[in-house]
């Protein structure tokens, strides 16, 4: 095969792992072409190159999402999110309030610690839910509370995976992926 078609498909490869199978991009994969199925024949007795006679890089190009769709399928793939540790100071007396919002929004506090009418709270809390518990906090605490959040790690997803629209023209559904590559080599 020529090395143009290994670089059109490690091309492809890089593409379309950037949205995977449910939208989010594949950080941790690996890769290896085992065939190709490539059929060097370019004409009948030496005439001119007839491109329906060979594979073309454009077959490549078109065929490695699909490939590669199934390939993750098969391989199994799982969703992780980010997940900040927080630290979280409020009147001692908002603790009971404080507790079942941080419940809602999936936040885990990992130490409580009480001084006088100060009470800090450390803990994980999914990304997605800072924004929220920085809205509600100063309705809870009388707008006395502080909060301090940081990236710390990601981890898996639980239930079911969330998945975002794709951008490209979705090798994950075969039929009008096929379509929509073939209007674009006739039209």
């Amino acid at each position: 095969m020529p090395a143009a078609f290994f670089t059109a498909v490690q091309d492809t490869v890089g593409a379309a792992l950037t949205q995977g199978l449910h939208g989010w991009q594949v950080e941790d994969c690996t890769v290896t072409m085992t065939r190709s199925g490539y059929w060097p024949r370019q004409s009948h007795a030496h005439q001119q190159f007839d491109k329906s006679m060979s594979s073309t890089g454009f077959d490549f190009r078109s065929l490695t999402p699909l490939v590669l769709m199934t390939a993750l399928r098969r391989a199994g793939t799982v969703v992780h999110e980010p997940v900040h540790r927080f630290r979280l100071e409020a009147p001692a007396d908002q603790l009971g309030a404080l507790l079942p919002l941080l419940s809602r929004l999936q936040a885990v506090p990992r130490t409580t610690v009480t001084r006088g009418t100060v009470c800090v709270l450390d803990g994980d809390i999914p990304a997605a839910r800072v924004h929220e518990l920085q809205v509600r906090l100063p309705g809870l605490t009388r707008g006395e509370g502080v909060l301090e959040s940081a990236f710390d790690r990601y981890e898996p997803v639980a239930g079911v995976a969330p998945s975002r629209s794709r951008t490209d023209h979705n090798p994950l559904d075969r039929e009008e992926y096929l379509l929509r590559v073939v209007r674009r080599v006739t039209a």
